[in-house]
């Protein structure tokens, strides 16, 4: 399961009710958040989720409304939070500019009072932990280096313990062991394996977390079947020309290609101040009806469903 938090749903500038983009991906302890526009840290506040346990962002591409927060949030890092590590992944192109940013403007030549560290993203897993991993993969925007992320849950066999019940495996580390994967032997010579107690194997979710992108069709393989999908929608067919000048997408084409790839859940956000909330989720969930336009604060669980 991934809890997202969306703390800025704007494009390019920010609107009287959107922050510039950023949002929060949660997973049991781990907390990831993907790009970090100018004020990310005051919606951070405002959402009230703290800065707790936020050492890693994913930025997905070096524009200035995707990166200038970092300043800010940083800053307020070496005042006031305290935080032991802090570690941004991006693209050769985003991580030359941030790292303009950091070390020219913020410390300029002080020492950071912890370890800041720039991590260049290729396609491939790029984070593992013991329940999910993170891959990136490339996408299609104006300039080199910009990047998705993949958040996916490793899938498991589910222990039946009623089977262990029926099996006499008494409670305690032989039921643990078995859980692991090992074999156990009980008092009277009995050997249990792991796939004589757990139930059919059971995927995990998959969540692709998405900055801005002006195609589709290279990642339909790649995420066919993602249980949530967060996609920009800056635009409205009716400047579909527009989009495809600047390399971004319509709320239409964003729906057509959460339909075509079997998504779960489709969450548009990289919104334009345009266009009015209600003709944005019109146009996408006329070809695909499980679509929510995000809001600042708003927040998703995206499960497997059974």
């Amino acid at each position: 399961m991934f809890e997202i938090i969306f703390l800025g749903t704007s494009a390019s500038a920010p609107s009287p009710r959107r922050g510039l983009p950023a949002y929060l991906v949660q997973h049991d302890e781990y907390r990831f958040l993907i790009d970090c526009g100018e004020g990310t840290q005051r919606q951070i506040l405002q959402a009230g989720i703290g800065f707790k346990r936020l050492n890693h962002i994913l930025i997905t591409h070096g524009h200035l409304d995707h990166i200038l927060g970092l300043g800010g949030l940083l800053s307020t890092f070496m005042r006031w939070e305290t935080i032991d590590r802090l570690e941004i992944y991006g693209g050769a192109n985003a991580l030359e500019r941030i790292s303009d940013l950091v070390h020219g403007v913020v410390l300029r030549g002080a020492r950071a009072p912890m370890p800041v560290e720039l991590i260049p993203v290729t396609p491939g897993v790029i984070f593992e932990a013991p329940s999910f991993t993170i891959s990136a993969f490339a996408v299609n925007h104006r300039g080199p280096d910009n990047y998705g992320y993949l958040f996916e849950e490793k899938g498991r066999q589910p222990f039946l313990a009623e089977a262990a019940d029926a099996l006499g495996v008494p409670a305690g580390p032989l039921r643990g062991k078995l859980v692991k994967g090992e074999s156990v032997t009980l008092l009277d010579g009995r050997v249990i394996t792991p796939s004589m107690v757990t139930g059919p194997f059971k995927p995990g979710a998959r969540l692709a977390a998405l900055g801005d992108l002006g195609e589709t069709a290279s990642l339909t393989e790649l995420l066919r079947s993602v249980d949530g999908l967060v996609m920009e929608a800056t635009y409205l067919e009716e400047e579909a020309s527009m989009a495809r000048q600047y390399a971004h997408l319509t709320a239409r084409q964003a729906g057509e290609f959460a339909a075509s790839i079997g998504a779960g859940k489709l969450i548009l956000t990289h919104l334009s101040r345009r266009y009015r909330d209600k003709d944005i989720l019109a146009e996408a969930q006329a070809v695909f009806e499980n679509t929510s336009v995000a809001r600042d604060f708003d927040s998703y669980t995206i499960r497997k469903e059974a």
